[in-house]
């Protein structure tokens, strides 16, 4: 099956890389080492006797900023990591936020014979991990080849995922089959896993380690001056999370539907495709509104929008909100982006019917009275509005998901846990 993968893997590749190089010249910063996607990383220095070294995967800004912690552990141990990442926003994160702790950041390689190989004889680890979803079959064959265990930690199946991976049967194995310790988010995802046909005594469900994220809280006076950098009136604010397209306008009736009841608020969008912001321009020019972009530096003055087309400052934003939508999540959307971030700030969180990927996650929050769900642009109106208006309901929305954040801790020392057994085994 794997000879199967490797011959149609080019012709796959050929059909769709004019569409995924459109998509990298949008979003820029794909040039700087893009050897690295060809397998051409930096050979490392000889590791010494009693150092072991992990290749770690991480695809995007999310699981970028959920290892720190786990690299955090790694560094203290004495484990050398070599970091990798699939997207520029991704890169450029790990470069501003690890590149004193790894011993080198690069870009994961296409996952084709050559390129794959090519990278695993440069980085030579003793132990890989990947993050969340990412399960690629030559990476797998190489790390199996060399005798290196892998671990997946954070790992998760969608909806999406997940049917595609029981219709495709025999080929589904390509991307379980070398993974030597599964650590699931939750015990639905292990349920997945396991009609998958992973082994029980390979898998430890070691919960969300983005759930124990630590965000550094900002001062009233930082508070104070990234809302006038921002733009902000000194009303409250509405904030669009991770928004895809038909989200922004509904964020905008949203807010104009609470102004017109009498709320004084700014709305803030970030889209979770910064490359987008043409199309958000235009849509707010049409709508007769002010606006400002963040990647322009601070406001003029005060605006009615903000819309955060910057990297790595959302969880910064958040901080100002005082509702949240998650984005991803109306339809046609069906996935939805993660809430843990705003669950994690203590903040009222809204969302639509399509939080696929984060299902059992999204379903918690609602029983514990930490979100609310609407089911499409008029409910999600009526409920912001409903909710800027009521500081009663906010607070109570607050207080449920930080109570549920807190009861939901722990999977960073568990996930480390697991990492520590399986580099025992190699020193044993």
């Amino acid at each position: 099956m794997l000879w199967l993968y490797r011959f149609i893997f080019i012709p796959v590749l050929v059909v769709m890389a004019p569409g995924y190089l459109r998509r990298m010249r949008r979003r820029g910063g794909y040039r700087e080492n893009f050897s690295h996607r060809l397998g051409g990383h930096p050979r490392l220095s000889k590791k010494s006797a009693d150092v072991r070294r992990i290749w770690l995967q991480a695809v995007s800004v999310g699981e970028m900023l959920a290892i720190g912690p786990i690299l955090e552990g790694l560094r203290r141990d004495g484990v050398e990591v070599y970091l990798t990442t699939t997207t520029s926003t991704g890169y450029r994160l790990a470069m501003d936020k690890y590149r004193g702790i790894t011993a080198g950041i690069g870009y994961f390689p296409i996952d084709w014979w050559p390129f794959s190989a090519r990278a695993w004889r440069r980085i030579k680890p003793d132990l890989a991990i990947l993050t969340e979803g990412e399960r690629w079959p030559e990476h797998l064959r190489q790390a199996a080849q060399r005798g290196v265990p892998v671990v997946c930690i954070n790992a998760r199946l969608s909806d999406r995922s997940f049917s595609r991976m029981k219709w495709c049967g025999p080929a589904a194995r390509l991307m379980i089959a070398g993974i030597t310790r599964l650590l699931p988010c939750s015990a639905q995802d292990e349920a997945r896993f396991r009609e998958l046909g992973v082994p029980a005594d390979r898998i430890t469900t070691t919960g969300n380690i983005k759930l124990d994220v630590q965000i550094p809280l900002l001062s009233e006076a930082e508070r104070g001056q990234l809302r006038r950098d921002l733009g902000l009136s000194g009303g409250q604010v509405l904030l669009g999370s991770s928004t895809w397209p038909g989200e922004e306008e509904a964020m905008l009736a949203a807010w104009r539907l609470t102004r017109e009841r009498g709320v004084r608020c700014s709305l803030i969008i970030v889209p979770r495709h910064a490359e987008r912001r043409v199309e958000v321009e235009r849509m707010l020019v049409k709508a007769k509104v002010t606006f400002h972009f963040r990647s322009k530096g601070p406001a003029p003055g005060e605006v009615e929008v903000l819309v955060g087309d910057t990297t790595g400052e959302l969880r910064k934003i958040t901080q100002l909100a005082d509702v949240v939508f998650v984005g991803k999540s109306l339809p046609p959307h069906a996935e939805g982006q993660t809430p843990v971030e705003a669950a994690a700030l203590g903040k009222p969180i809204v969302f639509g019917p399509g939080m696929g990927n984060f299902r059992l996650l999204s379903r918690d929050l609602i029983d514990r009275g930490a979100a609310r769900e609407v089911a499409d642009p008029s409910a999600l109106a009526d409920v912001m509005q409903e909710l800027l208006r009521d500081s009663s309901r906010r607070e109570a929305l607050s207080a449920a998901a930080s109570a549920w954040r807190s009861e939901n801790a722990g999977a960073v020392v568990r996930t480390l846990a697991v990492i520590r057994e399986e580099l025992a085994k190699l020193t044993g």
